[in-house]
């Protein structure tokens, strides 16, 4: 696991997309960017289990994609320090580490799902709709932070 930006650029292979995740208590919000790291695209939410059975989704969805990174969303309190679901987030970091060959990072994610709120009431989406799909736009919103910063490093240094 990589807390520096810089770090986890430097640690992925070149050519892979990476993958973002928002966990939740029920679901995992999972995105996709492309092999370029420029767009991040949301992808589905998994209904969590147990930890065995979210990890094997995940891993088969990363070896079929090809992916050389992934970014967690880390749910940090308003004032920056870290409760209970920023250790819960830790946590799976640490138990998913062992079982892919990528790194792993984590994003500030406190705002992303107000964010993504706001896209899909102004795209006009159902209250229904957006409840179906707010985790994975959520992910969408915390990968393509990260993939903001990574373009901005590589542009100056």
């Amino acid at each position: 696991m990589i807390e520096a930006a810089e770090e986890f650029a430097a640690a992925l292979p070149p050519g892979r997309a990476l993958i973002g995740l928002d966990l939740g208590t029920k679901t995992i919000g999972v995105a996709v960017s492309d092999t370029g790291r420029r767009v991040a695209t949301p992808l589905r939410t998994i209904r969590r289990t147990k930890f065995g059975a979210d990890a094997t989704a995940l891993v088969a969805l990363m070896a079929e994609r090809r992916i050389g990174g992934v970014v967690l969303g880390l749910p940090r309190n308003m004032d920056g320090g870290e409760g209970p679901r920023a250790q819960s987030t830790r946590a799976f970091a640490r138990n998913l580490a062992p079982l892919i060959e990528t790194p792993i990072t984590f994003w500030d994610e406190r705002l992303s799902t107000v964010a993504a709120e706001r896209a899909l009431i102004e795209a006009d989406a159902s209250r229904a709709r957006r409840a179906e799909v707010i985790d994975h736009v959520a992910a969408g919103f915390i990968l393509q932070g990260l993939l903001d910063r990574l373009g901005h490093l590589a542009r100056h240094g």
